[in-house]
């Protein structure tokens, strides 16, 4: 795969299915954004990484928790939905620290709303950042780009 792939996906079994060829990519340490307007897919492609990655409980929206921790067996997993964490504190923004290390895949939604806070979401960059976004109701446009190592 090169740095930067495109596609148009039509349903959400697509779009898990490109998710699940990136997460064959990811090893623990990675950090993935996953950017997109509200309804545009960002749960749906971390649920089709963490299937391939071997998780095979529910995987659901953080939106309101802030944080979702997958695990299972070896596999560690956070997701995090940062939409609102805008204008949190450093000390706020820091409790998420743990949510980030080399134990773990994270996957942050809405990391842009975390790019004032103090703490790891803040320090540590993505290996990998996902643009979705809508073309009609059914399709999406989804767009991996891969950090240089």
């Amino acid at each position: 795969m090169s740095a930067t792939d495109a596609s148009v996906t039509a349903s959400a079994d697509e779009t898990e299915a490109l998710a699940g060829e990136l997460a064959a990519e990811l090893a623990a340490g990675a950090v993935v954004h996953v950017c997109g307007e509200i309804g545009s897919g960002k749960t749906t492609f971390v649920r089709g990484a963490c299937r391939a990655l071997g998780f095979d409980g529910a995987v659901t929206s953080p939106s309101y928790t802030i944080c979702n921790r997958y695990e299972q067996d070896e596999l560690r997993i956070s997701h995090l939905d940062c939409q609102r964490l805008e204008g949190a504190t450093g000390e706020e923004a820091g409790l998420l620290d743990d949510e980030i290390g080399p134990d773990r895949i994270t996957f942050i939604e809405w990391p842009q709303q975390s790019a004032d806070a103090v703490g790891a979401l803040a320090t540590i960059p993505a290996s990998v950042c996902v643009e979705l976004g809508h073309v009609s109701e059914s399709q999406r446009t989804l767009r991996i780009i891969r950090e240089p190592a």
